[in-house]
């Protein structure tokens, strides 16, 4: 099977998702049974963005999940590293303004955005503490984080469960769909190898963020982790 392996080679990576780009929001939509859209609401409502506000949502794929923030008021730079994704969000949304970016290495100045949001991607970096260091660069003193990620279920039963359906029935949905089914394989892998809550707000802590929080949503499924950066460093 040829797939990116979970060392997180970038360019491996966004290799995988240049492949699924053409349908990867309406296979997201069918593998998580639309509780996708209601994750997304979360992240908006947790940002609770204010009109003029600059947001960074990396990870943004095809940008559905800056769309909303725009609608709000705010503007936002929707970055991705999948040049496939970009193009694909840009047919989309000519309107928004799409930017090549890699999270651990971003093209903007220190201190710029009040909100950096990163919504299933962060499980695909190389180096997590890496990227983290590199969000609190460049967000403003007293601005936010927020990370929704696939997590941990909080109930053992339903936890097994979860990951039988991860690694069986989540590659048949994704060739069903029309997706490439080999990168899902690796998208569920990753999710089963990533830390807990838990292990993720100590990552956050360590990497200099202050007031690291995180919500449960769907049983723990997903986990919407939030932090803010120090005003004094």
């Amino acid at each position: 099977m040829n797939r990116a392996s979970l060392d997180k080679q970038p360019r491996d990576v966004a290799k995988m998702f240049d492949q699924v780009a053409a349908r990867y929001d309406i296979t997201n939509d069918v593998m998580a049974m639309g509780q996708n859209r209601r994750w997304r609401k979360v992240v908006v409502e947790s940002v609770a963005p204010r009109p003029g506000d600059l947001i960074l949502d990396i990870a943004a794929g095809t940008g559905t999940s800056s769309e909303p923030f725009e609608r709000l008021g705010a503007r936002v730079v929707p970055a991705d590293f999948s040049l496939g994704m970009l193009r694909k969000g840009k047919q989309m949304r000519p309107e928004m303004a799409f930017t090549a970016a890699d999270a651990m290495q971003l093209p903007f100045a220190d201190g710029v955005f009040d909100a950096v949001t990163m919504s299933f991607g962060f499980r695909n970096v190389q180096s997590p503490e890496e990227t983290l260091r590199e969000f609190r660069r460049v967000t403003k003193p007293g601005g936010k984080v927020l990370i929704c990620e696939f997590s941990t279920p909080t109930n053992p039963a339903f936890r097994k469960v979860y990951s039988e359906y991860l690694m069986s029935a989540l590659p048949r949905v994704a060739r069903k769909v029309g997706s490439n089914a080999d990168s899902y394989v690796y998208l569920a892998e990753s999710i089963q190898a990533w830390p807990d809550q838990a292990g993720i707000a100590s990552l956050m802590q360590d990497a200099g963020w202050s007031k690291v929080e995180w919500r449960d949503l769907t049983g723990g499924v997903v986990a919407l982790h939030r932090a803010t950066k120090p005003i004094t460093m």
